[in-house]
Formats: structure tokens, sequence, C-alpha cells
């Protein structure tokens, strides 16, 4: 990495614009002559851009917006974007905009704050941005974060065509928000330090504004379906690279999985949408694998799952199961297929009308039968009904059979329950379907030959006006198909 021009600790949300830059020792500027000041001034061509068309999702967001305004009438309504993150020393995680700020613009800049003032009808809404770095007093290059070092970006008035929103300088937000009159105002808290220190607001409140915004996104409208369209296609290319590169990944370890996997999202989008989990052998059976550190060996099996997160930072969830040399053995098999008969009895639940946890109990149904059936489970002691009741199955099941699906991989987290785990699906939902089974390797209750064996299955499931639609149906599902078309991929 190059070595960056550290500066003075500052604020972007409070500083002045005319405030000089001053380099510190350990910078790579130890001083700065007038003579290269003056010269760094001047000498630059106008980049303007003049003929910008508004983001597609501007209209789509501004009702979105109107939504909001109408549950929360004569209230300011403040909504940060968020900000860097120190990874280590003077180095940063990438940054990635809050998914209610994003929902709400289309935007996905840091530091910046979205706003709602109330109006005399509705709300007035206005976008505090970072400008373009300041030329004259140094700011374009001696600060780390000026355009020189982190590449260019929108002005204001760009913005404001791009994301159909009036825009102001987000180093002016504090003052404005905290000047003259009290408004009323809530806060979504937890991403912005400066302005959760600055705002003096009611945390039930704010709590209740973020309820409510991650409601907003249960239902996705025609825009959002397309970019979930997109982020499942791009994960069957991913699966597939992964697929064409197991001899690799045999050759070293999990890590070539992830690597793979992550080229993908990386070309076809913003990055994956959750930490890869590539889960070869024993590994299959920890939920949350993603140390992928691990061997890939022939003979076993690899859970993979994996997601691309599209541009706009909505993620595909994909799991898949694959034998390792290309062929199930007569166990993985049964296993395996006891999983896709679960998960098929999950998708033909959802539909309009249905109660949400009706695929969950679908597909716990099949699988509680399944482990009788195999004397996991002693059928002279219980039947299905006896299982479900007490929740034997879920020694092996372990988690729910889905989750809602969008800008976050478990999107609306925060909803309200009766709007959500308790409410009845509607056209425009977007939910995943991923039952499992897992023997832990050291699980006795199992016989030998079981252990160290994880199955998951999961696709994205669309509620439609009749029914459903898997929109992750690019890859195969049946043991039969992952066979034939592993080989027809390493043929």
């Amino acid at each position: 990495m190059e070595a960056t021009n550290v500066t003075e600790d500052r604020n972007p949300a409070t500083e002045a614009d005319e405030q000089p830059i001053k380099a510190r020792k350990n910078g790579l500027y130890d001083d700065v002559s007038e003579e290269l000041a003056a010269s760094m001034k001047t000498g630059w061509a106008d980049t303007e851009l003049r003929d910008l068309r508004p983001v597609a999702q501007a209209p789509y967001a501004a009702a979105r917006r109107a939504a909001l305004s109408a549950a929360f009438p004569g209230e300011r309504l403040v909504v940060p974007a968020g900000n860097l993150r120190t990874r280590s020393n003077d180095t940063e995680y990438a940054f990635r905009a809050a998914s209610e700020y994003v929902h709400l613009t289309g935007d996905q800049t840091q530091d910046a704050v979205l706003v709602l003032n109330p109006a005399a009808e509705g709300h007035d809404a206005v976008l505090y941005l970072l400008p373009r770095s300041n030329r004259e007093n140094g700011e374009f290059w001696l600060d780390g974060q000026g355009e020189l070092w982190v590449g260019r970006r929108h002005s204001l008035t760009e913005s404001e065509l791009l994301l159909g929103l009036p825009a102001r300088d987000v180093r002016e937000a504090v003052a404005e928000l905290t000047a003259g009159t009290a408004v009323p105002t809530r806060l979504v808290r937890g991403y912005d330090a400066g302005l959760d220190e600055a705002l003096d607001t009611d945390e039930e409140r704010d709590d209740e504004l973020k309820v409510f915004l991650s409601g907003l996104r249960l239902v996705k409208d025609e825009w959002e379906v397309g970019q979930l369209r997109a982020a499942c296609e791009a994960t069957v290319r991913g699966f597939t690279d992964v697929v064409r590169e197991l001899g690799q990944a045999v050759a070293t370890s999990e890590r070539w999985i992830e690597g793979t996997f992550w080229r993908r999202a990386r070309v076809e989008g913003n990055d994956v949408g959750y930490g890869t989990i590539a889960a070869a052998g024993p590994h299959a059976t920890t939920l949350h694998w993603v140390r992928n550190d691990g061997d890939v060996r022939p003979g076993e099996l690899l859970l993979l799952d994996a997601g691309v997160e599209t541009s706009t930072l909505y993620t595909a969830d994909v799991t898949r199961t694959l034998p390792i040399n290309g062929t199930f053995n007569p166990l993985q098999r049964k296993i395996y297929d006891a999983v896709l008969a679960a998960q098929e009895a999950g998708i033909a639940a959802v539909r309009p009308g249905a109660q949400y946890r009706d695929y969950h109990d679908a597909a716990q149904r099949v699988l509680a039968e399944h482990l009788l059936a195999w004397g996991l489970l002693d059928a002279s002691v219980y039947d299905v009904e006896k299982v479900i009741e007490l929740g034997l199955q879920r020694r092996w099941t372990l988690h729910g059979t889905g989750h809602m699906l969008g800008l976050d991989v478990h999107d609306c987290a925060h909803a309200r329950r009766e709007e959500y785990v308790d409410a009845e699906l509607v056209p425009g939902m977007c939910l995943t379907v991923e039952p499992g089974l897992y023997f832990q390797a050291d699980d006795l209750t199992v016989p030998e030959e079981y252990r160290g064996i994880g199955v998951r299955i999961e696709d994205d499931i669309l509620v439609t006006a009749d029914g459903n639609e898997n929109l992750s149906a690019g890859l195969p599902r049946t043991a039969d198909e992952v066979e034939g078309w592993m080989a027809a991929l390493n043929g």
C-alpha cells in the first residue's frame, strides 16, 4: 500500500472549509514550502460533470421517503450513512453505507446524512455530503481523505442531479441541526458517533424510527427485485467458478474457494454480501464456518454458502453442498435427498396469504420424518408431532429455515414481530429457504458413518402474486443434477 499523507485529526462534519491543513511530521511531507503550496492550487482542469441523469433508484427512493414522511409528521428525521472504521493504526475497513441510508437515497457516500425536515406538507429532504476537496487550503492533497489520495467524489451539484435531492456541505450539518428553535428529532443511532453525541434525542423514539425503516424494506419494489435477481445470477456464476477450480482447492485449502468466489463478487458487484462459508468435510457442521483454512479432500462434501452483493448493495444468499470428487456416496446422497425434500416442502409453502412460519414448519416436519425413519429418533417413543412439539430434531437441524433478504443478508431484522415472523407473506417479499442436517464429528448419538457430515441447500425465493419464484434456480439442486453439472464443468 502506498504511504499516505496523514493530517491532524479532523471532524468532517464540523471543520470549517477555510481551516488550513497541516501535515504531520510523520506524513509524506515533513514540511510544505510556499512555492509547492502555491503550485498545488493552480493548473487543474474543470472536471465538473454537467450532463448527469438521475440514478435508476432515485424515484423509488423518493417513494420510500414519502412513506417515511407520512409515518412521522411534524418531526425531523436524521439518517446517517456512517463513517470509516479503523482497521489498524492508520488504515480503515472498506466503507459500506448504512442500509437505511442507502434505501432512502440510492447514495453510498461516507460521512453523509439524510435529513427530513418537517414542512407545511410532509417533509423537505436534504442530503448533507462532503463536497469536492478544497484546493485553496490544501485539503485536496494534504488530507489523507483528500481526492488526490482516495479519488474524485461528486460535487454537491452533481449529487443533486444524480439523487434528485438538494445537497449541502456535511460540515455544516451539526450546526444547522442544533441551531434555532428545537424541533422534535429522531436519529438512526449507531452509525455516526459525532451525530450521536451532538443530537439530544430520545432513545425509545429513535428505536421506533429504526424499527419502521427496517419494516419499510419488507416488500421489495420492482427495481429492488431486479437487483436481487442480478445478485443471484452473479452468484450462480461464482459457484460455477468454484466448481471449475476445485482441483486447485484440493491442492491448497478452503481459502482457494473463498478467494475464487470473492473474485466474481468484486468483478460483478461491490463485494460478497457476508463472509463466505467454504466448509469442507466436518467443517460443514459448523454453521458459520468462516475461517476457511481447512483441507479440501476428495470423498468429502463441500458446503458453500456465499452471495454476491451488487454495486447497489443488494445481496444474494445461496448454499449448495457439493461432493468434492463430483459424486455423492450412498450415505451422503441419502442425507442430501432428505434435505432437498425438506427444502422442496418449504418452498411449496411460500405463497401469498401463507404465514411466514409455514415454510419453516413444513421443512422441519420433513426432516423429523427422516430422522425417525433412520432410527436416529426412537419411533417407538415419538411420532412426528411429538418430535416437533419437543423440538428434538433441532439437535441436527440447528437453525431456522430462512430469513428475509435484501440490502442486508438478514434483511429487516429490526422490523416489528407482527410485520415479520408473525405476518402473512405478500407479493414482493424475498426470503431464503435453507434447511440443513448437521451431524457433529463428536456426536455419539448417531452412527459413526454419519459423524462429520453437514448438508444445507439454500435458495432465494420471491413471493409472487400466484406463488413464488426461485431467483437462484440457475444452480442445480437434485443430487443427479449436481453430479451432472460438476462433471460437465470438469470434463
